[in-house]
């Protein structure tokens, strides 16, 4: 389940309480119930602080109206537990298989559109024009970020916006215009890019290539399936006590958490006029990938699993989480590298 579709479960349970005459407050759109990792200290794989917002216009606590949700919301399909801690916060654990078998249907369902949703919808941002290439870079980014989540945003000379960033000279024609575009989305507005020997090194320590890499081998893995007579098909990724499967449930659960949380790192990224933040998270996909992809294909005589179908489901996932990040920074990705 992810945090979108536990904000539209969220939303049922108010209405469901409101209809039932146990809450007298006004039903919130799902864009306005915010549903997150925990804090620290929090307990469960999410939380909301609805029962808080709603508390003052129902006339009750924030744990009462949190009381009344839960009892809504437990049983829900992909909820394995809620639970209430602080002053009211709804704490949901999730079921682990079904969550995980839904993440991965809803990732491939949408390929590189997943984490795109309509939360920024009605706001309209225009940015002021800019020639400087790091700005220009910056610029185009965050237009394609807020567009990913409903708004409409333009580059013009009315604009009213305009990012501040380090400005840089020009990256040698050598590495090329899309390395040089994740160099200066990359680092932070106030950190200098990666130099082009950087840029260029086909290692490890590159992020650049790193994820590119991990795209590359997504696409390997299914050539090679395909190859050992076998497709992807989302399910149970393996729990037996065996050390392959121990090792691939370990991986596993990595990589998704990493694809669980792009919807809400774009949202965040365009709320924050910050592509660095998916630069990272691409990182963090990219290696949790790489650690994982040992545990895709069977090993010497070993038969095609259900299990093999479903780790190279979650394989194809994390390929079209990375391959729909760098499209927004206008970077292409490879089928061999």
């Amino acid at each position: 389940m992810t945090p979108a579709e536990l904000s539209l479960t969220v939303v049922r349970a108010v209405r469901s309480a409101v209809d039932e005459g146990v809450l007298c407050v006004e039903v919130p759109a799902d864009r306005d119930v915010k549903v997150e990792r925990p804090r620290p200290g929090g307990g469960g794989d999410y939380a909301s602080a609805v029962a808080l917002k709603l508390a003052a216009a129902s006339g009750l606590a924030p744990r009462a109206v949190a009381e009344a949700l839960r009892g809504r919301l437990a049983g829900a399909p992909g909820v394995a537990r809620v639970d209430i801690s602080g002053p009211g916060f709804l704490n949901f654990t999730l079921d682990a298989a079904s969550a995980q078998e839904e993440c991965v249907r809803n990732v491939l369902a949408l390929g590189p559109r997943y984490g795109h949703g309509d939360a920024l919808a009605g706001q309209h941002i225009s940015f002021a024009l800019v020639a400087e290439p790091r700005a220009l870079a910056f610029t185009s980014a965050i237009i394609e970020l807020l567009r990913s989540q409903g708004a409409t945003a333009d580059i013009s000379p009315d604009g009213d916006e305009r990012l501040h960033v380090l400005p840089e000279p020009a990256l040698p024609d050598l590495v090329g215009p899309e390395a040089a575009r994740w160099a200066h989305l990359r680092a932070a507005p106030h950190d200098r890019p990666a130099p082009a020997a950087e840029l260029l090194a086909q290692r490890d320590s590159n992020p650049y290539f790193r994820v590119r890499y991990a795209y590359a081998r997504t696409r390997a893995l299914t050539r090679n399936a395909h190859a050992l007579g076998f497709t992807s098909a989302p399910g149970d990724l393996g729990h037996e006590a065996s050390p392959t499967a121990s090792a691939a449930h370990h991986a596993a659960t990595g990589l998704l958490t990493h694809l669980a949380d792009h919807p809400p790192t774009l949202l965040r990224a365009a709320e924050l006029r910050a592509p660095d933040r998916v630069a990272r998270h691409l990182e963090g996909v990219a290696d949790a990938l790489l650690d994982f992809q040992h545990c895709v294909l069977p090993l010497g005589d070993e038969k095609p699993l259900a299990a093999h179908r479903a780790r190279l489901a979650l394989a194809e996932a994390a390929g079209a989480v990375l391959a729909g990040g760098l499209s927004l920074f206008g970077i292409r990705v490879p089928e061999y590298l």
